[in-house]
Order: structure tokens, then C-alpha cells, then sequence
């Protein structure tokens, strides 16, 4: 029987104050004395998302201080702190961003950087910098965890040793037939063409820029192109999968971990090829009382709290450290698990940023509604 996440907390924060006695942990500001009316103020998206941070960041935080944490749901626009910064009233102190909003918002003067030196080492003592997957931290954000975009297929509509692995079977409907589902989007939907069409993950935004890359691309989804269903709400390949509406189908993993671990469905990952993503901390540039704000930012992206927040919801932890201590029954369902990310691709916001307009006009015209 699983241990109850309150229990498993205790037991996670006993073992990493044992590495702290045996020498292996410095947590920097660790003992930062908080004033009876100290406050932060800290935004993210709302949702089980956000109830995940406050049982494995913030409530952790207030307890070890006494800083009280104010939480503040926003939906992610970066404008706002903008804003903020540009009138000089920053109510916000720390702020759950994009890579992509992470960048801009540093390029622009717009977010403090962070300097690495301030972040725990894992419990072994390996530093921070080489404890973080690679492009999960930058110089004004820190990233928290990784989600991804990938297959999810129906088990009970494929024979058990003939399902599909790999993402050239979503689109081999002779081996593996049946509607697939994908989100009504040139994003993702292009890579994964590729990608099934032998093209190295490394190598996909390469092909991407050129146009005869974009072609090949097109080329690959008109051999299933009679049998795409194409969804926008992130909540439809479940009920798709659910009514046998389809076999196969683009999912968002945090969505699929619940029917498949807590409600028994019979359905299964794809996870070669998936489209990964990550969600990073950044504080505007002027926030007041910054000496603790970069204490709750260290103290929250250590091994232990990035671990935690896997307890409410299964985006994989930004940190390397952390995955040995997400349940073992739910490391398998982790982007990052090593099984899982053998053949991941990060998306490429850059150059979607430069193309999306010109992409959306051609596959909008590929779908006979340009």
C-alpha cells in the first residue's frame, strides 16, 4: 500500500537532513530569520498545478521560516509583469514563467538574474549545475519541472505483442490501425511528421528550416491524413480514448497520469518521440526584499521539494536528484524517467516564435480552410 504523502514527506525530509549532517547538503540563506509581518507573494497557473507548489513548495517554506506565502493565480501572460517592472509597483515577487517568457523577459530587463551559486547541490554534493537536466536553467529563471506532449494509445484496441512503441508506428495505420487523435495545430504535429519519417530528433528543427524540410513534413501526415481527428481542449483525448473514439491519440502526459494510475484504464504511453517542455521560476527585476526571495527560490527548487510536488501531479522534477524519490510506482509515468527519454525532443520556441504565423497559413491551407 503507497505511503501517505504526508508520511513520505517526513521521511523524505528526515533523509535529506541526514546528508545535511553528513556534509553533503549546504542550503545557502538557509536560516533567514523571517519579520513577524514578511510576506511573499508568488504566481503560477491556477489548478492541480498550482496545489501540487503549495504542498511541496510553499507550505514546506512557511513552516521552516515563517515567511507566509501569498499565492496568486495568473494566466500566463507575460505583459503583466512587464508592466509591473515598467511603472515601478511590482507586486509580484516570484513569478512561474515560460522558457520562452524567461528569455524574453531577461533579454529585456526585465527579470533579476539569479546566479546559480545560490542553489543546493544534490544530497550526494553534485552541484546544482550539473544536478539540473540541460536547458532547465538560464541566467534570470530556474527551471521546476518538465511536462511533455506524446502518444497515448487504447490497449484494448491493438493485440497484446503487437502494440504500438514508437512514433513511425502512430503513423503506420497498415501495422496499427485506427483514427488518431492530434491537436488542431501545425506545433508538434510537424516534428512528430518528421520524426516518423526517420529524422533524428536532434536534427528535426535543422530540416525545419528549410522548406523542403516543411514538405517532407506535409508530405508524412497526408498518408494518415484521412485518419487524424483533430482535437483543441486538452481534455478530449481522454474522453476520446474513453469511447474508443479514436486509437491513438496526441495527449498532454499530466493529463493521461490519472486514468492510468488512479482510475485503471486500460491505456499505454508512447513515449518515443514526445515534445517536451518546462515551467521556471523568475522574479521581476525590482522585487522587493530580494535576500528572500532568492531563499525561497533556492529552498524550492532543491531535490526534496521538486520530488514532493510529483505527489499531486506527474510532471517530472527539474533535477536530476530528485527523480530516485518520486514513488517508484510513479517514476515510470515521469517524462524523464531514463526509459522514457531516450528520444525526446525539447520544443524549439525560437523558431517557432519566427515561423508560427507562416506555419499556421499553410497548415490552416493544408486542412482546406486557408
Amino acid at each position: 500500500m503507497p505511503m501517505p504523502p504526508r508520511a513520505r514527506h517526513a521521511r523524505l525530509r528526515a533523509a535529506v537532513a541526514s546528508a545535511v549532517l553528513a556534509g553533503l547538503v549546504v542550503i545557502p540563506t538557509a536560516n533567514l530569520q523571517a519579520d513577524a509581518d514578511e510576506s511573499l507573494t508568488v504566481v503560477s497557473w491556477g489548478g492541480v498545478y498550482t496545489e501540487s507548489q503549495v504542498y511541496a513548495y510553499y507550505e514546506p517554506y512557511t513552516e521552516r521560516t515563517g515567511v507566509e506565502i501569498n499565492s496568486v493565480d495568473y494566466a500566463g501572460d507575460f505583459n503583466d509583469v512587464i508592466e509591473q517592472v515598467e511603472s515601478g509597483e511590482i507586486e509580484w515577487q516570484v513569478v512561474d514563467v515560460t522558457l520562452a517568457d524567461a528569455i524574453r523577459g531577461c533579454d529585456g530587463g526585465y527579470l533579476e538574474p539569479i546566479p546559480p551559486s545560490i542553489l543546493p547541490p544534490a544530497p550526494d554534493g553534485t552541484p546544482a549545475m550539473d544536478d539540473f537536466l540541460p536547458n532547465t536553467l538560464h541566467e534570470c529563471a530556474v527551471g521546476l519541472i518538465l511536462w511533455s506532449t506524446l502518444f497515448v494509445y487504447d490497449r484494448d484496441q491493438f493485440p497484446e505483442d503487437e502494440a504500438p512503441s514508437s512514433i513511425a508506428d502512430v503513423f503506420d495505420l497498415d501495422a496499427y490501425p485506427g483514427v488518431r487523435g492530434f491537436r488542431r495545430t501545425p506545433r508538434n504535429t510537424l516534428e512528430w511528421a518528421l520524426m516518423a519519417d526517420g529524422v533524428d530528433p536532434d536534427d528535426v528543427y535543422a530540416v525545419m528550416q528549410d522548406d523542403a524540410g516543411i514538405d517532407r513534413a506535409f508530405a508524412m501526415l497526408d498518408t494518415i491524413r484521412d485518419e487524424i481527428r483533430w482535437w483543441e481542449d486538452g481534455s478530449a483525448p481522454q474522453e476520446w480514448l474513453a469511447d474508443q473514439e479514436v486509437a491513438i491519440t496526441a495527449a498532454y502526459n499530466g493529463r493521461m497520469f490519472n486514468p492510468i494510475v488512479q482510475e485503471g484504464e486500460n491505456w499505454d504511453y508512447i513515449w518515443d518521440g514526445q515534445i517536451w517542455e518546462i515551467d521556471l521560476w523568475a522574479v521581476p527585476r525590482g522585487a522587493p526584499n530580494l535576500s528572500r526571495i532568492l531563499d525561497f527560490v533556492a529552498f524550492t527548487t532543491g531535490t526534496e521539494p521538486l520530488a514532493e510536488q510529483t505527489e499531486i501531479v506527474s510532471y517530472a522534477p527539474a533535477r536530476r536528484s530528485s527523480l530516485p524519490l518520486v514513488r517508484s510506482e510513479y517514476q515510470p509515468h515521469m517524462p524523464t524517467a531514463p526509459a522514457n527519454f531516450r528520444n525526446a525532443l525539447q520544443n524549439n520556441f525560437l523558431w517557432w516564435a519566427e515561423n508560427q504565423e507562416r506555419m499556421d497559413e499553410r497548415f490552416d491551407a493544408w486542412l482546406g480552410e486557408g
